[in-house]
C-alpha cells in the first residue's frame, strides 16, 4: 500500500506534522506506535500549552489535535512499527499487522524518560510524579519535592525547582554527583536544596489516595531503609531516544536523530520531528513547532522528487 506520506508517532509532533500534510492534500497515514500522544499521553495538567488559559489535560489535548488532523484526511492506525527498509524508496515501513510503504517519511517516534521502575510510580505519574520540572514545577509551589538522579539534567531540574517549591531534595544513590562542576557549585550554593547521598528510592506513598504523601528509601551501603513525607518526586535519571529500528539506517548521536538543513535526516526523503532529535527542550511546544517545520520540508522534498 503505497502512500505519499507516512507519519511515525502521534504526539505533538506527530499531529502537527499530519495536520500539515493533510492540509497539503498529501493523506498522511499517522502509525500511533505503543505510546499514542506520547509523553502528553501520560501528563494530567498542561498549563503551558499556547491557546488554553486555563489549561488542558494532556490526552484531551492529543485528541484534539488528532481530531484537527482527521478533520483534514490523516489517517490514524494504532499499529507498532516493527521494522523499516530505507535503503531505496519507496521506503517499506512493517507494523505487527501490514506492510506500507511511503515516498516521504516522518520520525516523530519521541524519547521515553527512563523511570525507577517501581509500580507505585507508575501509578502515580502525572499525579505528583513527573520527569519534567519545566512542565510541572508551577504545581508544587510552596512544597517540598524530591529529584531521583546525579547528572545535569538532575541538577538542573532542581535548580529550576527552587523558584517554586519550598525545598528540594537531590537524591543519589552514590556520594558524588556525575554532573559537571558549575552545575554542581550552583546547586550545593542554594539554599533551597538539601542531598541525601548513598540513597534509592524503593516506594512512592500513596496510590490508594492518588497523590503523591512521602516516599520509602533504602540506604544503598547499610541498606537502612526510612519513610520520609514529601509532596512531588520529579524522576531525571534520563531519556531513551526510540530510534532501535533506526540504527544502521539513520545516522544517530547517542540514540537521537541527527537532523541537517532544518529536519533532514542522513536519508533523502526521511524527516524527523520531536523528541526523538531534541535532547535540549522536549516541550509539547518545540515538539509541534519541529513537526510543522518537518511536514513542510517533507511537502517540499515531493514536490522535487514525486
Amino acid at each position: 500500500m503505497l502512500r505519499d506520506v507516512i507519519i511515525l508517532g502521534s504526539g505533538c509532533a506527530g499531529s502537527t506534522s499530519a495536520i500539515y500534510t493533510a492540509r497539503a492534500n498529501l493523506k498522511p497515514l499517522v502509525l500511533e506506535g505503543n505510546e499514542p500522544g506520547g509523553q502528553l499521553g501520560l501528563t494530567t495538567e498542561v498549563e503551558n500549552y499556547p491557546g488554553f488559559v486555563d489549561g488542558i489535560q494532556g490526552p484531551e489535548l492529543v485528541d484534539i489535535m488528532k481530531r484537527q488532523a482527521g478533520r483534514f484526511g490523516a489517517e490514524y492506525r494504532t499499529e507498532s512499527v516493527t521494522g523499516v527498509d530505507l535503503r531505496r524508496r519507496p521506503f517499506t515501513v512493517r507494523t505487527d499487522n501490514a506492510e506500507y510503504e511511503a515516498k516521504a517519511l516522518i520520525v516523530a517516534t519521541g524519547a521515553s524518560a527512563k523511570m525507577l521502575g517501581l509500580e507505585s510510580e507508575k501509578k502515580l505519574l502525572g499525579r505528583g510524579v513527573s520527569t519534567c520540572a519545566t512542565c510541572d514545577g508551577a504545581f508544587f509551589r510552596g512544597k517540598e519535592v524530591i529529584v531521583v538522579g546525579g547528572g545535569d539534567t538532575a541538577v538542573e531540574e532542581a535548580n529550576f525547582l527552587t523558584r517554586f517549591a519550598q525545598k528540594v531534595i537531590v537524591l543519589h544513590r552514590r556520594d558524588q554527583l556525575r554532573a559537571s562542576k558549575i552545575m554542581v557549585d550552583r546547586a550545593m550554593r542554594n539554599p533551597k536544596i538539601e542531598f541525601m547521598w548513598n540513597s534509592a528510592i524503593i516506594g512512592i506513598l500513596d496510590p490508594a489516595k492518588n497523590e503523591v504523601s512521602g516516599v520509602r528509601i533504602r540506604n544503598t551501603k547499610d541498606g537502612k531503609e526510612e519513610t520520609r513525607r514529601i509532596d512531588g518526586v520529579f524522576v531525571a535519571i534520563g531519556h531513551e531516544p526510540n530510534t532501535k529500528i533506526f540504527e544502521g539506517q539513520l545516522e544517530l548521536d547517542k540514540g537521537y536523530i541527527v537532523l541537517r538543513e532544518g529536519s533532514k535526516t542522513s536519508v533523502d526523503g526521511v524527516f524527523a520531528a520531536g523528541d526523538v532529535h531534541d535532547r535540549v527542550y522536549r516541550q509539547a511546544v518545540t515538539a509541534a513547532g519541529s513537526g510543522c517545520r518537518a511536514a513542510i520540508d517533507a511537502e517540499r522534498f515531493l514536490e522535487e522528487n514525486g
